[in-house]
C-alpha cells in the first residue's frame, strides 16, 4: 500500500501467495522424493534469494509481486521435503513430537521477526523499512543454506524411495488415485477451515493498524504477532506429547474452532488490550496444526510421502487461493462482512471433520 497498491493488489499478493504454494507444493514433494532432501532444499533457497533480491533492488509494488513468485515458494516448496525427512528418521510414535518441534523452531524468528520489521518501519519508514528487512531476509536464507548443506547427511534413510520399486510420480492426477478415502475426508475439511483463515488474513493488519477506533502502530503489531508465535510455541510440547499418547481428531477439531473464532474475535477488538486476546485465540490455532500434518504422512503411501504431501497442498491452496483473493473483495464491501463470511466457512468445515468417523482418523 506504502508503494501504491490498493485492496485489490493486496489481495491479489495474497492470493498468489497460496496460489502459488498451491503449484509449489507437488513439485517441492516431487523433487525431495526424486533428488533428495539436501540438493532438494538447496534449489529452493536459491529460488527465495532471487525473489528477496529483486523487491531490494526495484522499488515498486508490481516489483514485490514479482518477487513474491520466487520468495513465496519457501514454505510451500520445502515443507513436504521436511515433513519426509521428520517421517524417515523418527518412528511413527514420534511423528507428531517431531512434527512439533519443527513447527516450534520455526515460530522462533517468526516470532521475533514481526518485532524487528516493525523496528524497521519505525526506524527508516515504510519503503526504506521493508527493503532493509528484505536485505537481511537474503542474509538468512544465505546462512540457512549453508547450514543445511552441512547439516543434512547423504544417506539412506528408512522409508526412502530409495528403498522402494517404484519411481516418484511426476502425475499428480496418477498419485490422487493412491489417497486414501480418510485423507480426502481431512482435505476437504481443511480447505474450508483455511477459507475460513485466508478470507481475512491480509487485511488483518490494516484492520489492526488503519481502520478500528484506536490502531496500533507497527512495533505494537509486531508485537501482536510475537504474542501469537509465543503462545503457539508454549503449547506444541505438550499437545504432541499427549497426542502420541492418544488419537489425533480430537486436537485436529480443537484447532479447526481455534481457526473458525478468530476472525469473530477480530471484529470485535477495536484496542490494543482486546488484540492481545484476539491474538492469543490466533496463537491457539496451532493446538493440533503438527498433528494434522503428522496425520497426513501417516495416510500418505509409504514410497510416496513428499509427493503425497505435496498433492495434499496443491489441492488445498488451489481452492484457498480464491477465498484468498475474494476477500479484497468482501473487505470492500466492509470488514465485518469479511470476517463473518469467514467464519461461516470455518464452521462448516469444523463441524465435517468433527462428524468424520474417529476410527480411520486414528
Amino acid at each position: 500500500m506504502a508503494l501504491g497498491g490498493s485492496a485489490i493488489a493486496v489481495g491479489l499478493l495474497n492470493g498468489m501467495d497460496n496460489l502459488l504454494s498451491a503449484l509449489y507444493s507437488y513439485p517441492g514433494g516431487y523433487l525431495a522424493d526424486r533428488l533428495g532432501t539436501k540438493r532438494a532444499l538447496l534449489i529452493f533457497n536459491v529460488l527465495s534469494m532471487g525473489g528477496y533480491l529483486i523487491v531490494i533492488l526495484i522499488p515498486a509494488w508490481q516489483a514485490v509481486l514479482a518477487g513474491a513468485v520466487l520468495f513465496l515458494s519457501w514454505s510451500a516448496i520445502s515443507l513436504p521435503a521436511t515433513m519426509s525427512l521428520i517421517a524417515q528418521v523418527l518412528p511413527s510414535n514420534k511423528h507428531t513430537m517431531g512434527v512439533s518441534m519443527h513447527s516450534l523452531v520455526r515460530r522462533i524468528p517468526m516470532a521475533l521477526g514481526p518485532v524487528l520489521g516493525g523496528l524497521c518501519i519505525a526506524l527508516w519508514g515504510e519503503r526504506g523499512g521493508v527493503r532493509i528487512a528484505f536485505v537481511f531476509a537474503f542474509i538468512l536464507a544465505l546462512i540457512a543454506m549453508v547450514l543445511q548443506q552441512k547439516l543434512i547427511e547423504v544417506r539412506k534413510l528408512r522409508g526412502s524411495s530409495e528403498d522402494c520399486d517404484m519411481e516418484p510420480q511426476k502425475n499428480p492426477l496418477k498419485l490422487l488415485k493412491r489417497m486414501s478415502p480418510f485423507l480426502k475426508r481431512l482435505l476437504v475439511a481443511d480447505i474450508l477451515v483455511r477459507f475460513c483463515e485466508q478470507i481475512p488474513y491480509a487485511f488483518v493488519v490494516i484492520w489492526c493498524m488503519k481502520v478500528i477506533a484506536q490502531p496500533v502502530t507497527a512495533v505494537k503489531f509486531g508485537f501482536l504477532t510475537a504474542i501469537e508465535m509465543t503462545t503457539a510455541m508454549l503449547i506444541y510440547i505438550p499437545v504432541a506429547y499427549l497426542v502420541d499418547r492418544s488419537t489425533k481428531k480430537p486436537f485436529v477439531v480443537i484447532t479447526f474452532a481455534f481457526f473458525t473464532m478468530f476472525p469473530l474475535a477480530l471484529m470485535y477488538s477495536h484496542n490494543f488490550n482486546s488484540l492481545v486476546l484476539a491474538f492469543i485465540l490466533r496463537g491457539l490455532k496451532e493446538f493440533g496444526e503438527p498433528t494434522r500434518k503428522a496425520l497426513i504422512m501417516e495416510l500418505a503411501p509409504a514410497d510416496c510421502k513428499a509427493g503425497m504431501f505435496g498433492l495434499y497442498y496443491l489441492l488445498r491452496d488451489v481452492c484457498v487461493s480464491v477465498a484468498a483473493f475474494g476477500g479484497a473483495f468482501l473487505w470492500q464491501v466492509s470488514p465485518r462482512t469479511n470476517f463473518f463470511t469467514a467464519f461461516v466457512f470455518g464452521g462448516i468445515g469444523t463441524l465435517a471433520f468433527a462428524l468424520t468417523d474417529s476410527d480411520v482418523m486414528r
